[in-house]
C-alpha cells in the first residue's frame, strides 16, 4: 500500500476500525488506490456517518423530545 495511504488511514481511527472489520479493502487498496474515496463513501455508509443519516438523526431526537412535551402537557 503507499505510504501516504497508510498514513491517511492511521491518522483517522474510523478508517482503521472500518479496514479491520473488512479486509478485504487491504487487496483493493493495494492494487488500486485511487479507490481510496470509494473507501471512504462505503465507511461512511456503513457507519452512518453521511450527511443525510446525520440529518434524519437530528429528526428523530427532535421527534422523541417533541413526544416528551405532548406527554408531560
Amino acid at each position: 500500500m503507499q505510504l501516504g495511504l497508510q498514513f491517511k488511514i492511521r491518522a483517522n481511527p474510523t478508517y482503521q476500525r472500518f479496514l479491520r472489520e473488512n479486509s478485504h479493502w487491504y487487496k483493493i487498496l493495494n492494487r488500486h488506490p485511487e479507490l481510496f474515496n470509494h473507501f471512504i463513501s462505503e465507511m461512511k455508509n456503513q457507519y452512518r456517518l453521511t450527511t443525510a443519516d446525520k440529518l434524519t438523526d437530528i429528526l428523530d431526537k427532535i421527534r422523541l423530545i417533541q413526544s416528551f412535551i405532548r406527554i408531560l402537557n
